[in-house]
């Protein structure tokens, strides 16, 4: 019994993997048909796990409410407003409009979220330039090079520094396009190829972490 609770989780995961990276490359109506029907049985496992997610969610800031841990008025907050959020999102159907007219839901999108979404970009803007200020330090050539580089690129991306110094737009241009698209490549070549050699891993049963119990 305890062989089989081990090996049957592996072989269903090898069995579908197989199957699955198998069908990329078998130009057959059978086979989209596979890839549409794991497709939607993806999306309806999604909407579960976002029903857990969601009972998580309360459950986690439920407890922090009753024993009044520090911040639990945000709890509240976060209660309310999700609860509001559905209840008036399944009374407007999804839609933000209808006939022309904004729905209740759609201005709490266009109003709240999409405002308080604005302002998360912004606070992050500092913490960037936070980061940007001790990264840029010129401590070595090669920080000196990435420091000359970036000063080249923000010039040329404004107006007032492309009129200043005209020669910056190209330069700028040149930088993105060339030097960081290659070293962005290079990076993607290396996580794609770090994705196919985790997917074999699991495939052949060589990670099981995600069994929960590591390897065995």
């Amino acid at each position: 019994m305890i062989f089989l609770r081990r090996q049957v989780p592996l072989l269903i995961t090898m069995i579908t993997g197989l199957v699955f990276a198998a069908q990329y490359y078998v130009p057959h109506p059978a086979s989209e048909l596979l890839l549409t029907s794991a497709t939607k049985w993806l999306q309806i496992i999604g909407g579960f796990a976002l029903v857990l997610g969601v009972t998580s969610l309360f459950h986690v800031h439920a407890v922090k409410i009753r024993r009044k841990e520090a911040g639990w008025g945000y709890s509240v907050i976060l209660y309310a407003s999700t609860l509001v959020t559905i209840v008036v999102g399944l009374w407007a159907s999804g839609k933000e409009a209808i006939d022309g007219t904004m729905t209740a839901f759609g201005w709490i999108y266009s109003f709240m979220m999409v405002p308080l979404q604005g302002t998360m970009f912004a606070i992050l803007a500092f913490f960037i330039a936070s980061a940007a200020y001790r990264s840029f330090r010129a401590r070595s050539r090669e920080a000196a090079v990435l420091l000359v580089a970036a000063v080249i690129v923000m010039m040329g991306r404004v107006p007032l520094g492309e009129y200043l110094i005209p020669v910056s737009g190209d330069i700028s241009q040149w930088i993105l396009n060339v030097l960081n698209a290659s070293v962005r490549r290079a990076i993607l070549i290396g996580v794609s190829l770090g994705a196919v050699a985790l997917s074999f891993k699991i495939i052949f049963g060589v990670e099981r972490s995600y069994l929960g119990g590591g390897k065995e």
